[in-house]
């Protein structure tokens, strides 16, 4: 057995060592070395402007951009392109292969730009918007199929499940309204992300979260997988494919409930509280919280009176999602360009933005529209992922800064 376990770990030094000098031998354009460089830098750019153009045109009454396309673009534009990034990142650590690089990656990048190109001109033939629009997430999701697959890290099967299922929405939404209304394909979508919170969410917080009480001497919190853990994935599944069935339903809605008092107590047990020294980690316990509210909130709007629909919707969108969102860009693009884990102003001040963002549009939401909240909301949203592009885009386009070897 020692002589077996002896070749395994040889051939897994093998590989390793070849595909580190395949990666240094890579001398194309610094953005296309790594998946998460192009994808958060344009997922932030497109976030920060989506939601302003849409407002520009509904106030200018012009029906260029209709709610349709704002609602199409926040899900199966910029937030695709982060879970892009941040999949064509990770998986190659998953997995021990070669990453998506180069012309492969400048491809999948093209056809993400390709789509929200079709999605802005006016009067485009429906089947030409489809075919272009629905062609990345369909061909980023194979791409996941394929590397975890070779892999064979069958332990990520679902993360490659839940990407075909957003790709599948976003075919939903091309097929409307012939076959699926509207809000059937965009919860298709939204589940997805809610479940990659629920399941990455659930790996990397309480992982970083340890990383950083044993660096300060500190006993590590809760495990991060044990069957409670489970339990509470298979309930947030259960539930919100039955909020993407019928929304409505006082089943649904008590499914909903469940997860998200299930969410926040799995949440309770990885001692966020003790992070608040560090804004990288504690943000994340923040994102996962807007998670666990957000999904308590859709269900009690099933059999509650005074609670709209539209408050989970948007603890969950701008909340649960947004906070997450920038929450890992920040984390991750300081980590992989060899910049320290550790947040600036700047960066207090993108997760400042986000929540305000999110408080202000659930508390628009909570009762009659208020022209007042949701402008502030669209401002904080706008600024948070815009202060991003501004402060990150160039340590994801310049190369990994040199450390001098001291003698």
């Amino acid at each position: 057995m020692t002589g077996v376990k002896a070749v395994g770990a040889d051939a897994a030094h093998s590989h390793f060592m070849s595909t580190a000098s395949r990666r240094r031998a890579y001398q194309g354009p610094i953005i296309f070395s790594f998946g998460f460089r192009p994808f958060f830098l344009g997922g932030a750019i497109w976030a920060s402007i989506t939601v302003p153009l849409w407002v520009w045109s509904f106030l200018a009454g012009d029906g260029w951009l209709t709610r349709e396309w704002h609602i199409h673009e926040m899900i199966f534009g910029a937030l695709a392109a982060i879970v892009a990034g941040f999949l064509t990142t990770a998986v190659p650590n998953w997995t021990g292969r070669m990453p998506v690089i180069g012309a492969p990656l400048a491809g999948l990048v093209g056809l993400w730009v390709a789509g929200r190109v079709v999605m802005l001109v006016p009067e485009s033939p429906t089947a030409v918007v489809a075919a272009v629009d629905s062609a990345f997430l369909i061909i980023f999701a194979a791409v996941i199929w394929r590397e975890v697959l070779a892999g064979r890290n069958w332990r990520n099967i679902p993360v490659c499940i839940l990407v075909s299922l957003m790709a599948l929405g976003n075919v939903l939404f091309h097929l409307r309204p012939t076959f699926w209304d509207i809000d059937t394909a965009w919860r298709v979508g939204i589940a997805a992300i809610a479940l990659l919170i629920a399941l990455i969410g659930g790996r990397i917080v309480p992982s970083f979260t340890n990383n950083w009480l044993k660096a300060q001497r500190q006993t590590p919190a809760a495990r991060p997988e044990t069957r409670f853990d489970h339990i509470v994935l298979l309930t947030t599944a259960a539930a919100l494919a039955a909020w993407i069935a019928a929304p409505t339903s006082p089943l649904a809605g008590a499914a909903m409930a469940a997860a998200g008092g299930l969410n926040l107590a799995r949440l309770a047990r990885w001692g966020g509280w003790r992070t608040l020294k560090e804004p990288l980690v504690w943000i994340l316990h923040i994102g996962y919280g807007w998670l666990g509210l957000a999904l308590g909130l859709l269900g009690l709007g099933t059999f509650v009176p005074g609670v709209p629909p539209t408050l989970g919707v948007h603890a969950l969108t701008v909340g649960a999602v947004g906070v997450m969102t920038l929450a890992v860009m920040t984390r991750a693009s300081r980590g992989h360009t060899g910049r320290a884990l550790a947040a600036d102003r700047s960066v207090q001040l993108i997760y400042l933005l986000i929540n305000l963002a999110a408080v202000l549009r659930v508390s628009a939401a909570a009762g009659p529209l208020n022209p007042t909240l949701l402008s502030a909301s669209v401002v904080a949203w706008s600024a948070a992922f815009g202060l991003f592009a501004i402060t990150h885009s160039p340590m994801l386009t310049r190369p990994r800064p040199v450390v001098a070897r001291q003698s």
